[in-house]
């Protein structure tokens, strides 16, 4: 793997790019300030129309005229909303990627939006909204954000039906072109790519394009936090749980990544050994462990029965606390399985050059640079259980959150 070349173009957008040996494709991934946490606050989900109307044609072309140009280049594409960026994504041959690269920029700078667009796509973005009743489980982590973080980084990215139903044709294009600035925006390219050609080109493709992003402030004490309950009579219980953690930068993070992986590494993690295969109180439970900058946080679900959520709950939180005290440490034997887990984990992604091309977004995103697998291996590589545990037993969860979807409301025996 060669080094990761790192460069802001002259618009003032940040260009990352890591060539892969023997491979043939090229991953981009690029992500603009315009995610959920922009929206207005009375447009909460005009990024989730945005994320559809840029495939919907651009430039001079229209949605079918920009699909099939793409598709004759084999680009694979989409778009996701993020809390703070609305990203763009393709998977192409590297050979390709010259001749795809003004179609995908013009995605971002030209988006025609269409006026016979405009209300499918709010259709679409509604019933998106509509799917989460039919989908607790979903519900339940949107649950568990909106009351976890506060306001505006507490937001789906599906946005709110009166958000979606209250926005207006000009108000897409125009806040779209207030929104969508280089200043704030990286791409990263991994693959078979040239990094002279690559910044050559988008330097073309770019110019005239200048501003900043909007900067986005919150108070992390606003955030209500705590339980909040759904009654749905249902034969299932979803419950969520959320607790903070180390923000990226923190050297806490990779030992906080060690103890995720202990109680939910496959079935070998104390959650699934705890909660399901000893006591058999659910059909599923986990753990995951997410960082940005800023803030870290760790997020657990467990789905069961009415009969079991109750006892469900409290082993999984039982659990959580456990991992903290000296009767719970770390064992040798899973600090190896976890440390095994992960570096298998970072291996398979390396195989993928658009799996890099996001990682390479993210790191720049909460560390303001890139890191190769080799970095992030040594890291992984210098950690030893003792590490873990002294981080475990100094870390705070914070004022915890839970939120449950199910009949009746369960009984929190820890203070939230």
């Amino acid at each position: 793997m060669d080094r990761i070349v790192t460069r802001t173009l002259s618009c003032g957008m940040a260009l990352l790019v890591e060539r892969m040996s023997g491979v043939k494709s090229v991953g981009l991934a690029w992500n603009v300030p315009a995610g959920s946490a922009h929206d207005p606050a009375d447009r909460v989900g005009i990024s989730a129309m945005w994320a559809e109307l840029l495939l919907r044609g651009a430039g001079e072309l229209d949605s079918r005229a920009h699909a099939d140009a793409l598709d004759k280049l084999g680009v694979s594409r989409g778009t996701h909303v993020e809390t703070f960026a609305l990203g763009v994504s393709a998977t192409l041959l590297g050979s390709r990627l010259a001749d795809a690269l003004p179609l995908i920029v013009d995605m971002v700078r030209r988006p025609r939006m269409d006026e016979r667009q405009i209300e499918p796509v709010r259709d679409l973005c509604l019933q998106a909204i509509e799917s989460l009743k039919d989908d607790p489980q979903e519900r339940v982590q949107v649950m568990l954000k909106e009351r976890h973080a506060p306001a505006p980084i507490n937001r789906s990215s599906l946005g709110t039906v009166e958000g979606i139903s209250a926005v207006k044709a000009d108000e897409l294009r125009e806040l779209w072109e207030a929104r969508a600035k280089p200043g704030g925006s990286v791409m990263a390219l991994a693959g078979d790519v040239d990094a002279d050609a690559a910044a050559k080109q988008l330097e073309r493709l770019l110019a005239g394009w200048s501003g900043a992003g909007e900067r986005l402030t919150w108070d992390e004490g606003t955030a209500p936090r705590g339980y909040v309950h759904e009654t749905d009579q249902t034969n299932q219980v979803h419950i969520a749980v959320a607790h903070d953690g180390p923000a990226e930068k923190d050297e806490g993070s990779w030992p906080e990544r060690v103890a995720t992986a202990v109680l939910s590494g496959g079935m070998s993690g104390r959650l699934f050994t705890e909660v399901r295969e000893k006591r058999g109180l659910c059909y599923s439970v986990y753990a995951s462990y997410g960082t940005d900058a800023t803030f870290g946080r760790t997020v657990a679900y467990v789905g069961t029965t009415p009969e079991r959520a109750q006892e469900s709950l409290d082993v999984l939180m039982g659990e959580i606390m456990r991992l903290r005290t000296e009767e719970g440490r770390v064992t040798p034997e899973e600090f190896q399985r976890a440390v095994v887990g992960m570096k298998s984990k970072l291996v398979t992604s390396g195989e993928s050059s658009g799996a890099r091309a996001a990682a390479l977004v993210r790191d720049y995103h909460r560390l303001g640079r890139g890191r190769s697998l080799e970095e992030m291996t040594a890291r992984i590589d210098a950690l030893k259980v003792e590490d873990v545990n002294r981080h475990l037993r100094g870390s705070s969860l914070g004022r915890m959150t839970i939120a449950t979807i199910g009949p009746q409301a369960l009984k929190v025996k820890r203070e939230t």
